[in-house]
């Protein structure tokens, strides 16, 4: 009799909670089930956007190719920059400059809605990646093109005596809308 009862009691006690395999299983498959959401989702920019913005296939395009697990910190700064200004390559500004300018709200005399979460720690994977730390202990950070060594070392044979803007870089660059900085205008192709 006493042995029947402990056995009830352990079978009911054992009906009350699920094993840890049943809990590690529905974890298992949820994960699964949100990888496979995400790999469904579609682009943030439609594929008939991209293919006319695409370079044509005698272009080389952007500066540098973007290398897998930075493509969304890349589109996601081509979307939130060019939405404004033509983008910049990552390699005209140093490092730290970047961590300044995705971080300030005032950006060159505009207010911006700051970058939180995963958005901000994408672009700046993207940005980190992309750019150069300054090396020389003294440098100041700079923050506009004409004093960057970087954007000047980008541009060895170019005059840059008139005032600098985003904008033009399509003087020199026409597919900088579409962040192609290889294509250069007939005049400069074949400068010295």
């Amino acid at each position: 009799m006493v042995m029947g009862f402990l056995s009830q009691n352990r079978i009911q006690k054992q009906k009350g909670r699920s094993p840890s395999w049943v809990l590690i299983v529905i974890v298992g498959l949820w994960s699964i089930g949100i990888a496979l959401g995400i790999t469904q989702t579609p682009p943030l920019v439609s594929p008939v956007v991209l293919a006319e913005n695409a370079p044509s296939p005698n272009q080389i395009g952007s500066v540098d190719g973007i290398q897998p697990g930075s493509e969304l910190g890349h589109e996601l700064y081509l979307n939130t920059c060019s939405s404004c200004h033509i983008a910049i390559p990552p390699q005209v500004f140093p490092t730290q400059t970047w961590q300044q300018v995705i971080q300030d709200p005032e950006h060159y005399g505009a207010t911006l809605q700051p970058l939180e979460g995963p958005s901000l720690l994408l672009m700046w994977k993207y940005l980190q990646t992309y750019s150069r730390p300054i090396a020389l202990k003294d440098e100041t950070i700079p923050y506009r093109f004409n004093r960057s060594r970087y954007f000047k070392a980008l541009h060895p044979r170019v005059d840059l005596s008139q005032p600098l803007t985003v904008n033009s870089c399509i003087s020199c660059h026409p597919g900088a809308s579409q962040f192609d900085f290889r294509s250069l205008t007939p005049e400069l192709q074949n400068s010295p």
